[in-house]
């Protein structure tokens, strides 16, 4: 008999105890594996959500919420800003592109979002619309390829919106393929329909989760043509940083206005969230250590169940090594396996969860990314494995045979 089949034999004579130790190491690998894949998805959809837009204006309040709701769609606006400061920026010489944008409707919690076409143009260069065209008159629509897919919207589709931006897509979540939303805040957004004109394809960005059309749309259906009309925030592309440092100054004097860099902000949340992932590290960390213990404690009753088969194999002729490397070659084999079947737990648990922190947090994770942490963890826990088997495998190696034989 080779040693491989000794040693499957040998784990499966202790089903319970060899099933138990493995799925405690799959159950830690593939924690860590969405930890690691949800962190770097994070970090990734956080540098790319922005696009070249190094500046955000809008109304004084939270800079995070400001951004968060202007480039992630999460949560609500500051507040709104006069229109006429959009001449004001686009005047400013160290503009290079800059566009108004109105929010504050929702189709079942998909954010309506008012701005000018040319914006795809700046953000995403010329990509081709998965269907249809953009639009061009108020009422007309492009839909995010998320947001299409989820709602089973299509070229030529009709909708009402409604007031706010508070989620409540159940129904549409539990496959409802009713068209419209039901709502009874304002008879304007029941008689208002919007045309679905184009879908967008898959930017891999937030606004893969949006509804885009003309900036006035929320001047139309909030009765504001002839009134004082308000914007919700205005996205610059500066020339320079140096032209952006001004631009910030001068707008920062103007009442009830704030402009904030955006890449500093984005960056304070990054850094919140790795403050927020020390805490899930040592959760991890009692799980590695939990998984270990297993480990050593199945070869100790291993080497403890199977003294006599020990010394039997020692008395006859087969060497130390030999021995040793039959309870190594256990936890071995029992660590691989979990090493293997937590990667794909892993990876399998990041792709059924990737819709619900997109949804909710407008970051996806990508869940077949390969990243350097894998290789780290796959020889951590070979590692840890090996570790946990030498105690047993080391006791049994320096005993005499015939004590084995006699215990």
């Amino acid at each position: 008999m080779s040693l491989f089949h000794l040693l499957v034999r040998n784990i499966l004579h202790r089903k319970f105890l060899s099933l138990l130790t493995l799925l405690s190491v799959t159950a830690t690998v593939a924690f860590i594996i969405i930890l690691s894949l949800s962190k770097a998805s994070v970090e990734q959809g956080t540098e790319k959500g922005y696009g070249p837009f190094d500046v955000v204006i809008g109304a004084e309040g939270s800079e995070t919420t400001l951004v968060l709701n202007t480039f992630y769609h999460v949560g609500s606006p500051t507040g709104n800003i006069p229109e006429e400061t959009l001449e004001v920026v686009l005047q400013d010489k160290g503009v290079e592109q800059a566009y108004a944008m109105t929010t504050g409707d929702n189709y079942n919690g998909y954010p309506i979002v008012g701005i000018n076409p040319q914006y795809f143009m700046t953000r995403y260069g010329d990509r081709k619309l998965s269907a249809g065209t953009l639009y061009g008159h108020t009422g007309e629509v492009v839909v995010g390829s998320y947001a299409a897919r989820l709602l089973h919207l299509q070229v030529g589709d009709t909708f009402s919106g409604a007031h706010g931006l508070v989620k409540d897509a159940l129904d549409v979540e539990l496959g409802d393929d009713t068209e419209g939303a039901e709502h009874d805040e304002h008879n304007a957004h029941q008689s208002f329909l919007y045309t679905v004109k184009g879908i967008l394809p898959e930017l891999n960005t937030p606004d893969d989760r949006a509804m885009f059309t003309t900036l006035d749309y929320a001047w139309f259906v909030h009765g504001e043509l002839n009134a004082d009309r308000e914007i919700t925030a205005i996205l610059v592309k500066p020339k320079t940083l140096l032209g952006a440092h001004e631009l910030q100054s001068k707008l920062d004097q103007m009442n009830k206005i704030q402009a904030v860099y955006t890449s500093k902000v984005v960056a304070d949340v990054v850094n919140l969230v790795d403050r927020g992932s020390e805490i899930i590290e040592i959760v991890t960390l009692l799980c590695v250590i939990l998984a270990a213990i297993s480990i050593l404690l199945s070869l100790v009753a291993a080497a403890n169940e199977r003294t006599k088969d020990v010394g039997l194999l020692r008395l006859l002729g087969k060497s130390k090594i030999y021995v040793w490397m039959t309870l190594i070659g256990e936890g071995l084999i029992i660590t691989v396996s979990g090493l293997l079947i937590g990667l794909l737990v892993g990876h399998v648990g990041s792709y059924f969860l990737k819709d619900l922190l997109f949804t909710y947090g407008g970051i996806q994770i990508n869940p077949f990314l390969w990243t350097q942490d894998h290789f780290y963890i796959a020889g951590g826990t070979i590692l840890i494995g090996f570790v946990a088997s030498m105690g047993p495998a080391f006791r049994v190696y320096r005993m005499d045979p015939l004590t084995l034989f006699k215990a």
